[in-house]
């Protein structure tokens, strides 16, 4: 797998964890108490670090793009 494709894997895997920690419905679940209160910022720590290591997946492809530009 290139990095650009693992870099469009973890852009699409953020973009539907978002979609859940901003979806009606699991929002529902911690306000009535009905999941560990924890869960929400469990999410948030998932699409931190998952921001992370896209951020360092960027700079690999921003590397070999800028690289292959100069050939």
């Amino acid at each position: 797998m290139e990095p650009i494709e693992i870099l469009n894997q973890f852009n699409s895997c953020y973009l539907k964890i978002q979609a859940i920690a901003q979806n009606e419905n699991w929002l529902l679940l911690i306000a009535e108490k009905k999941i560990d209160p924890e869960a929400a910022t469990h999410l948030g720590d998932v699409l931190h670090y998952l921001g992370e290591a896209m951020g360092c997946v960027e700079e690999i492809v921003e590397v070999k793009f800028n690289q292959e530009s100069e050939l």
